[in-house]
């Protein structure tokens, strides 16, 4: 299965390496956010990685939310709780809330559907840097520290009109936009899935990009350069 690679089922307890998560992040979705390298002081394991445990366990329902509660680091206990419910709340072994999901309508636990939407959802999801995320903050004159870079998955929410696939299901970027406060900016991508050439579905990814500051070219296509050097050489 996709997923296997990157984590560790004991006792109904999932974990994930800070090598599991940095490989998840470099090789299924292309992200090289510095958060997800295991070394980084403030490392947390992509939420792409939580969303797509979370599907493989739940399956997918015609409407579904998922809101990132607290980062996740390495090695921390998993609680994936059995339920039917339309309100999900996963746990650290603590009990300190990570992710949390909302859905409703019918579920599908197609293999095929959870492992395509997974693939192509996570790798639309890692474009966002520099992709769309450095014409944003040039447009809006602001940007973030890149001695201390600090993009964070916030939340993501679909709706699908039906779970039958007849055609290759891909995702497609539908628009994308900041919302600036003096110290952060919220950043919405807005996505199509599609079955072939039909759209059968529709979503938002939310980012909150915090530490603003003033926009400076030169300082911050100096990080971007370096930045796709490492996709690169990777």
């Amino acid at each position: 299965m996709l997923l296997e690679p990157y984590y560790t089922k004991h006792d109904n307890i999932v974990r994930i390496t800070a090598e599991q998560a940095s490989s998840f992040a470099k090789q299924q979705c292309h992200d090289f956010n510095p958060i997800h390298d295991p070394d980084n002081k403030r490392f947390c394991v992509p939420g792409d990685l939580l969303f797509s445990l979370a599907l493989t366990t739940y399956g997918v329902s015609e409407s579904m939310s998922f809101t990132f509660t607290n980062m996740l680091g390495s090695g921390v206990g998993l609680v994936f709780p059995e339920t039917d419910s339309e309100h999900i709340v996963i746990t650290n072994e603590q009990g300190k809330s990570i992710l949390e999901i909302n859905k409703k309508g019918n579920t599908s636990y197609d293999p095929v559907l959870i492992e395509a939407l997974i693939k192509h959802y996570v790798v639309f999801s890692g474009q966002n840097f520099p992709t769309l995320l450095m014409p944003l903050m040039k447009k809006h004159n602001v940007m973030f520290n890149p001695s201390r870079p600090l993009v964070m998955y916030n939340s993501m929410s679909f709706e699908f009109d039906t779970l039958q696939l007849s055609n290759p299901l891909h995702v497609e970027l539908a628009d994308c936009y900041f919302e600036v406060d003096p110290k952060r900016a919220n950043n919405f991508l807005h996505f199509n899935v599609f079955d072939g050439e039909k759209t059968i579905g529709r979503g938002i990814k939310k980012m909150v990009v915090a530490g603003l500051k003033p926009y400076q070219h030169e300082e911050i296509t100096a990080f971007s350069e370096a930045y796709e050097a490492r996709r690169a050489a990777f």
